[in-house]
């Protein structure tokens, strides 16, 4: 099936990354990468059924890292385009032994999109993705409708969607997304913010943040199962 071209949500910036991360990314992605090619079959990506969690711009890796290190049960499915980020957490797989962890380094819709079948994933995390905060920049958001769309038939029945920002506009946008999208459920008394979930520890970029007085918005959607 064609799709049209859609305008990617991201811009790749010549990062520094370490030693260490070159490394990483030379001698771990074998063991924890998935490459650009066909469609996957998680199960025989991790060898096993289990309950899956996706993680959509992983950045550094504290998050998913960390799930991964308490939830052995869980398979963690991480993607991330920028390198230095790659290299961090694959070194933290590393050092953790992690069996449950696989990344890719690929545009997320397409990856979504042509590679991974829908109802695949329990829970899928989208935590500060890029603002993009000109307006003449918000057709690169990632959060719109149709990529709304993508994630609940990527989700199953009760899996649970996760999002936070610390740009207001940008929540505000992810709010009348998620609530548009007939197959989410907020949860949310009056469709609105969540608090923050427990497991989530705070980022570089949110301490960052929080340092120049921004506030954060946490958003949390179940899939109907109607």
């Amino acid at each position: 099936m064609h799709h049209p071209r859609r305008i990617r949500s991201f811009v790749l910036r010549a990062g520094r990354t370490t030693a260490a991360q070159e490394r990483a990314l030379a001698q771990l992605w074998p063991v924890y990468g998935l490459d650009t090619g066909a469609h996957l079959d998680l199960d025989s990506v991790f060898g096993r059924p289990a309950r899956r969690c996706l993680e959509i711009g992983f950045g550094s890796g504290e998050v998913i890292g960390q799930l991964a290190e308490q939830h052995p049960e869980t398979d963690y499915l991480g993607i991330e385009v920028h390198k230095a980020g790659v290299g961090r957490l694959l070194l933290r797989a590393q050092q953790a032994d992690l069996k449950n962890l696989r990344l890719i380094s690929e545009d997320a819709v397409e990856v979504l999109r042509e590679r991974i079948q829908d109802e695949s994933f329990d829970e899928v995390l989208v935590f500060f993705p890029d603002h993009w905060h000109k307006m003449r920049h918000h057709k690169r958001r990632l959060i719109d409708d149709a990529f709304a769309a993508l994630l609940a038939r990527k989700m199953r029945p009760g899996g649970v969607l996760r999002l936070a920002t610390d740009w207001q506009d940008y929540a505000e946008q992810m709010l009348r997304v998620c609530n548009a999208e007939p197959r989410f459920d907020s949860q949310s008394a009056e469709r609105g913010f969540v608090a923050r979930p427990e497991f989530r520890p705070p980022t570089r970029f949110e301490r960052r943040g929080e340092r120049l007085g921004h506030a954060v918005w946490d958003l949390a959607y179940v899939k109907a199962r109607r």
